[in-house]
């Protein structure tokens, strides 16, 4: 069910969750976490879709703040989603418009659940210092997605200088599967330790950096990277080591090759993971990913390309 509230005010809106919730039963109960959704008008029904998806493994309320820019007057209008329109979860989108769209912290702060972490989650274009941006501030995690920024690798660069704990991007979600497969071929013998590494990818995605600084940062040893037109992240990988090289291949972005000396190749299906996949493997946890902030402030300065 979708209900729109035109002209309205966020005091009003909470208002009508409570009606709705006491005609149509404890609709907040269980709810683990708010989920704070900053995003443009463009990308609203995405960011919502992928929210409702990950909502069925952590019920959340969905907050949603999508200035609009064709408006200049004070103005608020809302909209509730609850039943089969907001997953496992109840969605309130916020469309504000004039000096309304600069204090989406006052905004959203009657919405919040009591007692409920907060995750700030920024679909394409991010603040400069997520951790200072008035909503940033009041979250306990902050999910950026520097691959629909207008410059993904200048936007990565940009975070490393402004990471506080609790920041995370969802580029850096997207190696998750990546980073088990090399682990797993390292954990075999003959244990050689590895001396080089190079890794391909898309010449503008992030995820390409974050792996490449990732490698470098736990095997200490040099890493090139190597960017490429027209394939898409993550497309190869060689660790270097005395007795051959591990060769992970992956050009069609569906499945990887796992090539090792004196065995056979092995093919494991790897397609690039999609949004709400990623949004929920990053709402399992609310403590600060320690293992991404390093990558993100040591590793990527120990790449060559």
């Amino acid at each position: 069910m979708i209900i729109d509230l035109p002209e309205t005010t966020t005091n009003a809106v909470n208002k009508r969750l409570v009606k709705l919730r006491d005609e149509g039963g404890a609709v907040a109960l269980g709810r683990v976490l708010t989920l704070v959704v900053l995003a443009d008008e463009a990308d609203v029904e995405d960011a919502v879709a992928a929210a409702n998806g990950a909502s069925r493994e952590h019920p959340c309320r969905i907050v949603v703040v999508a200035p609009s820019v064709q408006r200049t007057q004070p103005r608020l209008d809302a909209q509730i989603r609850i039943g089969g329109d907001a997953g496992a979860s109840e969605v309130v989108v916020l469309r504000p418009s004039g000096p309304l769209a600069a204090h989406s912290d006052t905004l959203v702060m009657p919405l919040l659940l009591p007692d409920a972490p907060i995750v700030a989650w920024w679909p394409r274009e991010l603040p400069d210092d997520p951790s200072r941006d008035p909503v940033g501030q009041m979250a306990h995690r902050r999910i950026t997605d520097t691959v629909g920024c207008a410059d993904p690798v200048a936007r990565l660069a940009s975070l490393s200088s402004t990471h506080s704990p609790g920041d995370t991007d969802l580029a850096w979600t997207r190696v998750t599967l990546w980073r088990g497969l090399i682990a797993a071929a390292l954990d075999e013998p003959p244990y050689e330790s590895v001396t080089a590494v190079e890794v391909e990818g898309q010449e503008d995605h992030p995820s390409v950096d974050l792996l490449a600084g990732w490698l470098a940062l736990q095997l200490r040893c040099p890493v090139t990277l190597t960017r490429r037109s027209g394939v898409s992240g993550v497309t190869r990988v060689v660790l270097g080591r005395k007795g051959g090289s591990i060769v992970l291949d992956r050009p069609d972005g569906r499945v990887v090759t796992i090539s090792q000396p004196d065995q056979p190749d092995r093919r494991i299906s790897l397609p690039m993971r999609q949004l709400e996949e990623c949004l929920t493997e990053e709402l399992r946890r609310l403590d600060p990913d320690e293992v991404f902030g390093d990558v993100l402030t040591k590793g990527l300065t120990r790449v060559s390309s």
